[in-house]
């Protein structure tokens, strides 16, 4: 497996991480262990879920299957989302996040999380509330490091600035949508991380499976498929996205992967990106996504790829 750099943190992360959203949903409770043992002994080091998923399921399987290994591995988890129908059920406040934090820590069954990130954007609630409270966990030892997730590049700076204006703790990370099929965040993101040293966390990194293939024009998607389970997801799958899908498909026959592979190939090879979240609802899935590591893709290759996804920057 290969590491990178997390950030400036000091700690390294497998390049392709295990995203956990299929866990107690779209994988049951053994098939989701097991998944997660393949990707540790994998070498992968990085899981990551968040309160959320799987109306906290996955969270709960997280618990049980590193129990004795949690030690092999950089938790990543999520706070900040609507968790309920109450006043206070979401958002970055102190009162939500301490709650949330504190629920995420007895589901995954340990005293710490290596990687606390929030979620979302808050609009209503101070941006300094926020960063002292994540800076209180850190220092109460329940949070090694804490990362963000959907922020805008000026939400991150703004961050950045706050918390070196006040001294507080920083965001280490930032997990944005990225993928062949989803390059806007190379206008204004990627440049700030590189220049900030933040390390980036890509999620959809295959569309949500477009980029694989299974989605084709005129054919029902596959059974049990986000296009059918998640009505926002439909809307992603326009016939650019599958054009792009073809040609990603073509050039991945050429060089004997998959376009999957390809696709995470491309992806682990870009500025700022220390891993790729790839999820999986079997083994065999699993190691589809691992099979990336052996894709060798020459500059030929990359200016081909640049090209074809050029109108999804």
């Amino acid at each position: 497996m290969k590491h990178l750099p997390m950030g400036q943190t000091g700690v390294k992360v497998s390049a392709i991480g295990l995203g956990t959203n299929s866990f107690g949903g779209r994988a049951e409770r053994a098939t989701s262990i097991a998944i997660l043992h393949r990707a540790i002994d994998a070498g992968i080091n990085l899981i990551d879920t968040a309160n959320i998923y799987t109306q906290t399921a996955s969270e709960t399987i997280i618990g049980e299957g590193l129990k004795g290994r949690r030690h092999q591995v950089v938790l990543a988890t999520k706070g900040g989302m609507k968790t309920g129908e109450g006043p206070n059920d979401g958002g970055s406040s102190r009162y939500h996040l301490i709650r949330e934090l504190e629920g995420s820590l007895r589901r995954l069954q340990t005293d710490y999380v290596d990687l606390y990130q929030i979620h979302t954007w808050d609009a209503e609630t101070p941006l300094e509330d926020t960063l002292r409270t994540l800076d209180d966990m850190v220092r109460s030892g329940k949070v090694r490091y804490i990362g963000t997730s959907n922020y805008a590049a000026w939400q991150l700076t703004k961050a950045l600035w706050a918390s070196d204006r006040r001294e507080f703790v920083r965001f280490e990370t930032v997990q944005p949508d990225y993928s062949l099929a989803q390059r806007a965040v190379e206008r204004e993101l990627v440049p700030l991380c590189r220049d900030q040293g933040i390390g980036l966390i890509a999620y959809f990194p295959l569309a949500g499976g477009i980029l694989t293939g299974k989605y084709r024009k005129g054919q029902v998607p596959p059974k049990g498929s986000r296009a059918l389970t998640q009505p926002q997801f439909a809307k992603r799958i326009s016939d650019q996205a599958l054009r792009l899908a073809e040609d990603v498909a073509a050039v991945a026959s050429e060089l004997h992967c998959s376009p999957a592979q390809l696709a995470l190939a491309w992806l682990i090879r870009q500025p700022a990106v220390c891993s790729a979240i790839a999820g999986a609802t079997s083994v065999a899935q699993l190691e589809e996504n691992l099979g990336t590591l052996e894709v060798n893709l020459s500059d030929e290759v990359l200016s081909r790829l640049d090209e074809i996804s050029r109108p999804f920057v």
